[in-house]
């Protein structure tokens, strides 16, 4: 196995456990502690990029103690309590649970440390409307600290079920010659990087008639979308630390997907009868495409790829990801 590849197969799992260890109660992780720390990680990939070129046993071992001594002094960080209060983290007080219906966020209270221990509901929609079907429909998804979810279609436009903790959502709708714009956001920038158990999940439903161009830009959290019935023309992903497990369908001629990430488990599912080209800048990230031959540096295809009528373009970026395309 590649130094590069265990490196960072480590840094995940450290990661995800703490992530799970938060979300079962166990420890108390304030991650703004860890981020203070951020240079150790290129002191880490500096020691990669050495020991890698030279192919040395020994240097892999002590890149690999170093790794984990880091690792192991950041989570002894991360569990002390701030002096200056939560910045990252998931202290929010469990003990009330409110649930409100509501069409829209006007009244929400503008007093974070009130949400936080308060959870609501909220339902936003746009309709759909046949005349403007032959337009385009650009989606425009922005926030963090969320768990953003696909679940099912509607006969409306687009609806969003909201539960939250903290933050005010949006949901807005422009028509221009070209397109029907729609911009879901969250409009707290304080909570954009939460991690852990933020308390805000957000569940999609989109028409299935609509041509959709679906743009996403998510500090922290996580996106599981099935795209297996729906026409996405384009897919693009901005992130931070996240989560993203995502599966197109072969409805359409040409499919584009664009994902862009820092720390992030990336999950692309594509059908076996659409030809798919990656192309990659990665970095020192893990790579795992199943079913795909490699061309050239950075640049793999499955075999049908010049045979096949339709098609799917990924491109791939991202420094500290684990980037993995299977076909289904």
């Amino acid at each position: 196995m590649k130094l590069d590849r265990l490196i960072w197969g480590i840094i995940l799992l450290f990661i995800g456990g703490v992530l799970l260890l938060e979300n079962f109660g166990v420890i108390d992780f304030y991650w703004r502690n860890v981020w203070s720390f951020w240079p150790v990680f290129l002191i880490i990939a500096g020691l990669n990029i050495l020991f890698n070129k030279n192919n040395s046993q020994t240097g892999s071992m002590i890149s690999i103690g170093v790794l984990v001594v880091a690792l192991a002094f950041l989570f002894y960080k991360g569990q002390q309590v701030p002096e200056n209060g939560n910045w990252w983290g998931r202290h929010f007080k469990r003990d009330i649970d409110v649930n409100i219906d509501r069409n829209d966020d006007d009244n929400d209270n503008d007093n974070d440390d009130d949400q936080d221990t308060t959870s609501f509901h909220s339902s936003l929609s746009e309709a759909f409307v046949a005349t403007d079907n032959a337009k385009k429909t650009i989606l425009n998804i922005s926030g963090g600290g969320i768990s953003f979810n696909l679940d099912g279609e509607t006969s409306q436009l687009i609806s969003a079920d909201v539960k939250k903790k903290h933050g005010n959502f949006s949901l807005k709708k422009v028509l221009t010659d070209s397109a029907t714009v729609l911009t879901f956001q969250m409009n707290d920038k304080k909570n954009k990087w939460n991690f852990g158990d933020s308390g805000n999940d957000v569940d999609f439903k989109l028409n299935k008639e609509a041509n959709w161009d679906i743009l996403m830009k998510l500090g922290a959290g996580e996106a599981n979308f099935d795209f297996a019935g729906y026409k996405v023309r384009t897919f693009r992903f901005d992130g931070g630390a996240a989560a993203l497990d995502i599966k197109f369908g072969d409805l359409l001629p040409i499919t584009d997907v664009i994902v862009k990430s820092g720390v992030a488990d990336v999950k692309i599912k594509v059908p076996t009868n659409s030809g798919c080209r990656i192309k990659t800048k990665t970095g020192l990230s893990a790579k795992d495409f199943d079913g795909f031959e490699k061309l050239s540096d950075g640049v793999y295809e499955t075999s049908n790829y010049k045979t096949s009528a339709k098609k799917i373009f990924i491109n791939l970026d991202g420094g500290l990801s684990n980037f993995e395309v299977s076909r289904y």
